[in-house]
């Protein structure tokens, strides 16, 4: 039987401020396989913040355990989850989290500097990485010479950039337009589809968990439903039967 890539067991995290404790997670218990695509939903205040930085080693759990890949990463120090974010797991960001005065492929090649990668052969790795997603002749621009949804695929090539198994995105589509947000899903589930990535999405909006196949829903810090999405949205016919420059009703 294959080992679950993400695993949580009885995951809590308590916040204490002053004298006032806040139990943002109250043991949760999830299991995610390998090649999956999840989204996970709540209102803001859910938990589901929480969770993505447990999942995306960011932060610990103050009880319960979290395996990555088989492996208890609880316990870890903080340099052993730095390198583990570096190989193992793809941020993408609502903000996208650029760097101004660099550019699309500059940006791009961050992890691999991280990594000690030499600067011929992590130029060569973050364009092909641009190109992976639509941004080929865009390599050389800055953040301001691009768009939202341009400098949301700079993001997203940043985080392939290191072949992780696994992509986390946090509110991916939340400062984009509705077809341009399309167009991101479309990268998320060609990912999903031809390179068998696990995605895990977090969001606040019915319409983008749709996309994926499977929804967890976060309420109070408790995992309140889980369930298969049995038609998930399919964005590339949907931006086949939508002009370009026409948005949804």
């Amino acid at each position: 039987m294959t080992t679950p890539v993400i695993q949580l067991q009885g995951v809590t995290r308590v916040y204490a401020s002053g004298e006032n404790r806040v139990h943002a997670l109250r043991g949760i218990e999830l299991e995610v396989n390998a090649g999956e695509m999840v989204a996970i939903m709540g209102a803001s205040g859910s938990g589901k913040s929480t969770l993505m930085h447990i999942l995306g080693c960011l932060d610990k759990p103050t009880g319960g355990r979290y395996l990555l890949h088989g492996q208890d990463v609880t316990g870890l120090t903080p340099d052993q989850l730095a390198y583990i974010r570096n190989r193992q797991i793809g941020f993408v960001f609502q903000s996208f989290n650029l760097i101004g005065n660099l550019t699309a492929w500059e940006n791009v090649a961050l992890p691999l500097i991280y990594a000690g990668v030499p600067r011929r052969e992590m130029q060569a790795r973050a364009i092909a990485a641009l190109q992976q997603v639509g941004l080929e002749g865009r390599e050389h621009h800055r953040p301001n010479q691009l768009s939202g949804g341009q400098q949301q695929r700079v993001a997203i090539a940043r985080a392939l950039v290191n072949d992780p198994a696994i992509i986390l995105a946090d509110e991916p589509t939340g400062a984009l337009d509705t077809r341009t947000s399309v167009e991101v899903m479309a990268i998320f589930q060609e990912l999903h589809r031809e390179k068998g990535l696990t995605v895990v999405i977090v969001t606040h909006e019915p319409d983008i968990a749709a996309y994926c196949r499977r929804l967890v829903r976060v309420r109070d810090g408790q995992i309140v439903a889980d369930e298969d999405i049995q038609q998930p949205r399919q964005a590339e016919q949907e931006l086949a039967a939508q002009p370009a420059g026409e948005e949804k009703a």
